[in-house]
């Protein structure tokens, strides 16, 4: 067993031990782990990633935990590297301000705040802003661009700080985060401490039930602990002295849920979108280990359809790259084991240009090599950004290039 990381054996939301494996994945090295020429033969470490059920409840998650260390403290991806997201900080911020009605000048504070995207729409607004970041470089470029962030893992001890030097706050927003954490009880704990008497956090999260739905089984990745659904949440925070009250679907990361939480008995009343949610779950069965066999049998036939596809365009002697060096590729290619059928990647961010992709090394270059060696296909491995993409690159196809969509359906795109 690898000291980097350990296999957790129950429930991180009951602690029950009645948990199966319902989604077994290839494994991979960490997703966004894509690595400099001097390290480029260099072995990295492959983590089992497979997807357990709970039982009891219903909870879905990964129960090997990578140290977050290892993760998160030399991190490399900022918000503003992915497509869209600032303008969706901009609406969450309007829609928060809207639905909570914070007080004046009252304390925003954001747990994963990374490049201080959302703060700062809530500064703009004339809310004080606080951020929680632990991958140090990025909190002291944020902390330098006017958005005062602390470079720390948040816990119970942290909040208390907060609380003591800045008051507490009216709302504590959690994005794209909670399901990366291994100990959700003890984050739940300092939240309560740092949350005011009418305090409340907004958590937004991937879905279950989209990611499902929308084939995104690439966002399945070490990263990612937790693929949270309604129903056991709701459970779960009851059992925290925190209420559900509120929620609303969002399109970002294939398929999201923002949820709001207040304290028990709180002042707000739990809506019909609350309820109706966990009641199309009953119907669904979403915790049916089931509905998971019949996910990975869809993702074995369009694994097979792409590999099909790949290997007779190389018998053609045609060259092939791929598009997207983001986290989700890591798990794609590895799971797809598409690696060895690519001839390089390339991406729009100049951080993940002139790297090696995770394990498999797979060079990165700027999309610029579209139009100075001209492959002739493309896989679009960042699929969900394949409108943008194509519009973006409406010469190379012009130019007789030819794009393949590998999800959620093989499909060769171009003139």
């Amino acid at each position: 067993m690898s000291k980097n990381y350990y296999t957790r054996g129950n429930c991180r939301l009951c602690t029950s031990r009645n948990i199966e494996v319902v989604l077994p994945l290839a494994a991979s090295p960490l997703c966004d782990a894509y690595v400099t020429e001097e390290h480029r033969n260099h072995v990295q470490e492959a983590y089992p990633l497979e997807l357990y059920l709970c039982r009891d409840c219903g909870y879905v998650f990964l129960p090997y935990v990578v140290s977050p260390e290892i993760i998160y403290q030399d991190y490399i991806y900022v918000t503003t590297s992915s497509l869209g997201l600032q303008d969706h900080f901009h609406r969450y911020a309007d829609k928060a301000v809207e639905k909570i009605k914070p007080a004046a000048n009252a304390l925003v504070v954001d747990i994963g705040s990374n490049d201080g995207t959302l703060l700062r729409c809530f500064r703009n607004k004339g809310f004080q802003v606080l951020g929680i970041e632990p991958a140090k470089q990025i909190a002291r470029n944020a902390t330098d661009s006017g958005i005062e962030t602390y470079a720390n893992f948040f816990d119970a001890r942290l909040a208390e700080k907060i609380v003591n030097t800045h008051g507490p706050a009216d709302v504590v927003t959690i994005n794209n985060l909670f399901a990366n954490i291994d100990d959700i009880v003890g984050m739940i704990h300092g939240v309560r401490t740092l949350l005011n008497k009418n305090g409340v956090l907004i958590i937004e999260s991937s879905y279950l039930a989209d990611m499902i739905e929308n084939m995104v089984f690439d966002f399945i990745y070490h990263e990612h602990l937790s693929y949270f659904s309604v129903k056991p949440l709701s459970r779960f925070f009851a059992a925290m002295g925190l209420e559900l009250y509120d929620l609303e679907r969002v399109p970002t990361k294939g398929g999201s849920m923002r949820y709001y939480i207040q304290r028990t008995a709180g002042t707000r009343p739990v809506t019909a979108n609350v309820v109706e949610m966990i009641a199309k779950e009953d119907q669904t069965g979403i915790d049916d280990p089931e509905i998971f066999r019949a996910f990975s049998k869809r993702i074995t036939e369009q694994k097979n359809r792409l590999v099909d596809g790949l290997n007779d365009l190389k018998r053609q002697g045609k060259s092939i790259i791929g598009y997207g060096a983001s986290a989700t590729t890591t798990t794609l290619l590895h799971h797809f084991g598409i690696g060895g059928l690519l001839d390089c990647l390339i991406d729009d961010n100049p951080a993940k240009q002139r790297t090696y992709s995770p394990g498999l090394h797979i060079p990165v270059f700027s999309s610029k090599l579209l139009y100075a060696c001209k492959p002739d296909y493309v896989v679009i491995l960042a699929w969900r950004y394949f409108k943008p993409i194509l519009e973006k690159h409406h010469k190379y196809i012009n130019d007789g290039g030819r794009f393949i969509l590998p999800l959620p359906a093989f499909e060769i795109m171009g003139n």
